[in-house]
């Protein structure tokens, strides 16, 4: 959390989600708790329950009511974490040993299977029947998410509609029904969840355009992972999709590209011939476009201190990291 300044709004709310998050890992086996319990522990910016929690805030609702929505989304998106170390067999996340690395294949399976779980419970505790609702239709999208992306590693002719779906089933999706379930927790009207849904929409496209962007070009221990790690999986991001359309390099790039066994240095070639042409400024002036309409959509939430870092957001996110 140390990374994220405009967090101070919900820094109390948030230290009683990591509380509530490690009592609600426990189980009776004593190495799935060591697992989740690790998983827990090495941290996160804990964007999903931080934007559930400040929607809530700006229809004037107490924690409470948000907290296990919070929590159960958090786990959701930590079961999706340890099952995509054990796809990508992933050694390191946010510069500790994966669940996968220190435990094996089973039983960081068998974690991911626990927390989604441990989820549901959590969301089984709310009346308003849409809250398990969309839930439930957002995890199966997210799945769908994972799925494009294994169907399309190495596929050199994916587009940037391609690229958008994926991301936006893999990663927006889920920011933006925590934006438009904690306004729904909140009790709040038609309107307001309709703003905060696609502020979340577009906040979570540009967060994960800018992610993709950060797999090429930032610090190693800041990222907490070596660069290059998609380009290795032979997943094509908006960078590379750019650059293969542009460069005046293609057919070097289309042969680095392809091959399945990357050198360290074949990495770096890779990305340089991606920045000479103009892939990272591109990915980073989409993201940017997608952040605009997502402060287009704050506006219309009532003012306060939480819109205030609702739209505070749009500017960190296009300069995390880079």
């Amino acid at each position: 959390m140390k990374e994220l300044p405009l967090w101070q709004e919900v820094q109390a709310d948030l230290q009683e989600v990591e509380a509530e998050l490690l009592r609600q890992v426990d189980a009776p086996d004593p190495v799935l708790s060591q697992a989740a319990r690790h998983l827990v522990q090495a941290g996160g910016k804990r964007l999903r329950p931080a934007f559930a929690i400040l929607a809530a805030k700006c229809c004037g609702a107490p924690l409470e009511r948000v907290l296990p929505l919070a929590v159960a989304l958090e786990m959701i998106h930590m079961a999706t974490l340890v099952h995509d170390d054990v796809i990508d067999a992933s050694p390191i996340r946010r510069g500790r040993p994966t669940v996968w690395a220190r435990w094996g294949q089973e039983l960081s399976l068998h974690t991911g299977d626990y927390l989604f779980a441990r989820s549901l419970l959590l969301v089984a505790t709310y009346d308003d029947p849409r809250i398990p609702s969309i839930l439930a239709s957002t995890s199966v999208k997210m799945v769908q998410g994972e799925l494009y992306q294994l169907a399309g590693t190495f596929d050199l002719e994916v587009t940037l509609r391609d690229y958008l779906k994926r991301i936006y089933r893999k990663t927006a999706l889920l920011i933006a029904a925590s934006c438009q379930l904690g306004a729904i927790a909140a009790g709040a009207g038609e309107d307001f969840i309709r703003h905060l849904y696609h502020y979340g929409r577009n906040l979570g496209m540009a967060f994960q355009i800018t992610d993709d962007v950060l797999d090429m070009v930032a610090d190693p221990e800041r990222l907490g992972k070596p660069i290059g790690s998609d380009l290795r999986q032979g997943v094509i991001t908006l960078p590379a999709i750019y650059a293969l359309r542009c460069s005046p390099k293609k057919q070097k790039l289309v042969c680095l590209l392809a091959k399945r066994d990357k050198t360290a240095t074949e990495i770096l070639e890779v990305i340089d011939l991606i920045k000479d042409c103009g892939g990272i400024d591109y990915a980073l002036g989409l993201a940017e476009r997608y952040l605009a309409r997502a402060r287009q959509q704050a506006i219309f939430l009532p003012e306060g201190q939480a819109r205030d870092t609702l739209m505070g957001l749009t500017y960190f996110v296009r300069t995390r990291g880079i």
